[in-house]
């Protein structure tokens, strides 16, 4: 017994090691929270290697009262697996470092406190490429946890060749795009000793749960790996909705109304979306599924804007709900979720799904997406939107590398492009 109850410790102890660090918010009254390179509102989190750029994280804190928040890095491995160096093997510098840029909301309905942050600075650094997680915590106590959010740090090794093309797969030709990615590590600082020392990885409009690992290459020769096969293939998709809620003052293209309820609380109300799968395509410019926080009443964006009860309604084709299928809000506004949070409720009486979300003002990019048997962590939702060969989207190629004996992935190679412009 003695020995099956140690059995089921050590099991329980290596599952918990290998757990995937993701995007969370702990604590319910953390809001509109935002990492993205310093001066960039619409980039990806990327650093390069002992380079000279810097992220910038943004968090309301809806208490309105002052906190000692901090912050740390975690390395993780390329599938977010939580890696086996200690913090000083790959942070130089202190471990922590307290936010002290903070302040109280101003001109604003709302009460709440904004915390923002800029790193890497000269007092902690990350020294090593690969998956970081940002974790903030309370008090400089690592088990009071705030929020996690994902970033990149990157050291160039190898040439990446990347584009666009059709699938081959008459099924898929005019639905689905497919990234074509070639690796040369000539000229590389790196040792490989097989095919599998290399690992791709390829997003689409930043969204990790629909990324794809890919750990084989088509084509193998020396230096030569080429990707490029169904593993690499994504739905095209459709542009996406928005919902401009930069002023609530005025109302933008896509308001019913805005209006108070009760005092000191803001009601938008958006314009009913309609199915859009059988329509004909039409290309319009979107920002991907993303949000920026953004003010166009002449007040400052982070401490000076208000939050809106934006209300969203989803028709359903004969007004009936879909059998067997749970209808979500989704994009970064929802985390790319399908949860409790993010799943719509079916109004009977008027023959649609509704969702109401207390959003800050800004620019939002969403999109609706079914699910079978409930909200799962690890289930892909189905994309009720339509998907077209020719929407825009932006996509990211990510090359992973473990030497012999190393203890965690590197981060060697790093692209972006996009189906439309092309190799950013």
């Amino acid at each position: 017994m003695k020995r099956i109850l140690f059995f089921l410790l050590l099991l329980g102890l290596t599952t918990g090691l290998r757990a995937q660090w993701e995007e969370r918010i702990y604590q319910p009254s953390i809001h509109s929270v935002k990492l993205f390179k310093a001066g960039d509102i619409y980039s990806y989190p990327v650093l390069q290697l002992n380079g000279a750029d810097q992220l910038e994280l943004h968090f309301d804190d809806m208490d309105g009262d002052i906190k000692n928040f901090y912050f740390s890095f975690i390395l993780c491995n390329a599938d977010w697996t939580q890696s086996s160096l200690m913090g000083f093997d790959y942070i130089q510098g202190f471990q922590s470092t307290r936010i002290g840029t903070y302040r109280n909301s101003s001109i604003s309905e709302t009460r709440y406190t904004h915390y923002q942050a800029r790193f890497p600075e000269r007092n902690s650094i990350p020294s090593r490429s690969g998956n970081y997680i940002l974790k903030v915590f309370l008090n400089n106590d690592t088990s009071k946890t705030v929020l996690t959010k994902r970033f990149l740090v990157v050291d160039n090794k190898v040439q990446i060749g990347a584009q666009i093309r059709q699938p081959y797969n008459g099924q898929l030709f005019q639905t689905h795009q497919r990234v074509q990615a070639v690796i040369n590590t000539a000229n590389s600082r790196i040792n490989i000793l097989s095919p599998q020392d290399i690992r791709l990885r390829i997003l689409q409009n930043y969204n990790w749960n629909t990324s794809v690992m890919v750990d084989k290459p088509t084509i193998f020769r020396g230096n030569y790996f080429e990707f490029s096969d169904d593993g690499t293939t994504f739905p095209g998709g459709i542009e996406w909705r928005w919902i401009d809620l930069r002023s609530l003052r005025l109302m933008s293209d896509r308001m019913v109304k805005i209006y108070d309820s009760v005092p000191g609380r803001v009601d938008v109300v958006v314009k009913p979306d309609v199915d859009r799968k059988g329509q004909v395509y039409f290309f319009y410019t979107d920002i991907n599924g993303i949000y920026t926080l953004e003010n166009t009443d002449g007040n400052n964006p982070y401490w000076q804007s208000d939050y809106a009860y934006t209300h969203f309604t989803f028709v359903p084709p004969n007004k009936q709900a879909i059998p067997g299928k749970d209808i979500y809000l989704y994009g970064e506004v929802t985390g790319y979720k399908t949860n409790d949070a993010s799943r719509m409720e079916f109004n009977e009486e008027k023959g649609v799904y509704e969702k109401t979300l207390f959003l800050k003002q800004g620019y939002y990019n969403y999109s609706y997406v079914a699910q079978s048997g409930g909200a799962s962590r690890n289930a892909v939702p189905e994309n009720i939107e339509g998907n077209y060969w020719g929407a825009e989207n932006n996509y990211m190629v990510l090359v992973y590398f473990r030497p012999f004996g190393g203890r965690a992935d590197e981060l060697v190679g790093f692209t972006q492009l996009n189906s439309v412009a092309g190799t950013r």
